[in-house]
């Protein structure tokens, strides 16, 4: 059996299911990655797709750069079916470049903003959905909920991913008068109380303060999560340039969401006349034009073929900077190897 084939072995079950046991895409869980590169200076990408036509150069970098690779379906509830369409052009422009690193793919984040029956009602609906789409991480947006919700909220919402075995990313909820680190260690407490399994932490760049990152503060926050036995994730937003994510890795996250740049990337593919209304929807709704793109592209004019050949190529450059910066160099090797051998023991 060769290295890809015992790689594939470790597909989550809802991902066989929905690209068929043929398929030779390495969609894996995270926590399989997390788990094979925890030696491994670096931090897991995870890159928006706010364009379909951005797929191929996202893909084509983590190839150049020998990567694992994470991308990210910033509204999967947007329709009813969003959560499938996403998976299938992913799954199909992976398999048309023969890509055979692991990737692994996340829904949202997901916001939960009450806990009234009704709406934790829909959202557990919705996940369900994505969860049968293919999705092996779901993220949840806690911020408007105080701590005591958030537990609660978590718990109601869990079942879909407890049944599969699939992880699950919160953000911290409403801080608390002791700040980031503890509002983070009263959620994960709550959490671990009701044994929810919890994978990751996303915390923002906005959260690690003004202008500078505070260092300090995130290697709080990630010894607090580290007690539970959870990684930590930071959601980077900047549109500056990536070299600043190595300052992520060196103190200890995980993973980054590497969003900035590729909102305004991917709207400046179409025609003034179509960005002026998506940039007017977007004011509108009160989010990033870049991120309303990816609901409504459907509906949009396709892109012209240079049109497209642009974004494919911009989405390469802005993906293997980003990757570089992350220590991702490498790394998908790396976790291959670990993931082949029995046990995933490379000793």
């Amino acid at each position: 059996m060769s290295v890809l084939d015992k790689v594939l072995s470790l597909r989550p079950g809802n991902v066989v299911a929905r690209v068929g046991p043929g398929s030779r895409v390495p969609l894996l869980d995270p926590r399989e990655l997390l788990g094979a590169l925890e030696s491994t200076p670096m931090a897991l990408p995870c890159l928006p797709v706010l364009s379909k036509g951005a797929l191929p150069g996202l893909l084509g970098a983590a190839r150049a750069e020998d990567s694992v690779l994470g991308l990210s379906c910033p509204h999967p509830l947007a329709d009813r079916g969003a959560p499938e369409r996403f998976v299938r052009a992913v799954h199909a422009a992976a398999q048309e470049a023969e890509h055979t690193r692991p990737l692994f793919l996340q829904a949202g984040p997901l916001r939960v903003s009450s806990t009234d029956a009704d709406v934790l009602d829909a959202l557990q609906e919705g996940i369900f959905r994505v969860v049968d789409a293919g999705f092996a991480l779901v993220s949840l947006d806690l911020s408007r909920l105080t701590s005591y919700e958030a537990v609660e909220a978590v718990n109601a919402l869990v079942g879909p991913l407890k049944e599969r075995e699939l992880s699950l990313e919160v953000s911290p909820p409403q801080l608390s008068a002791g700040g980031l680190v503890d509002t983070c260690a009263t959620l994960l407490e709550g959490l671990a109380q009701w044994q929810v399994p919890l994978r990751l932490l996303r915390v923002s760049d906005a959260q690690l303060g003004e202008g500078e990152l505070d260092v300090e503060l995130l290697r709080q926050v990630v010894e607090t999560a580290a007690a539970k036995g959870v990684a930590v994730a930071v959601a980077e937003a900047s549109t500056g340039t990536a070299r600043g994510l190595s300052s992520y890795v060196a103190a200890g996250v995980r993973k980054v969401d590497r969003g900035g740049p590729f909102g305004p990337l991917a709207l400046r593919a179409w025609p003034p006349e179509v960005r002026e209304t998506v940039v007017a929807r977007a004011q509108a709704a009160g989010m990033p034009a870049g991120e309303l793109l990816s609901v409504l592209e459907e509906g949009l004019p396709p892109l012209s073929p240079a049109a497209r050949e642009t974004l494919e190529a911009l989405s390469f450059a802005e993906a293997t900077e980003a990757l570089g910066a992350l220590g991702a160099h490498r790394s998908a090797s790396v976790a291959m190897a670990f993931l082949a051998k029995p046990g995933g023991d490379l000793g």
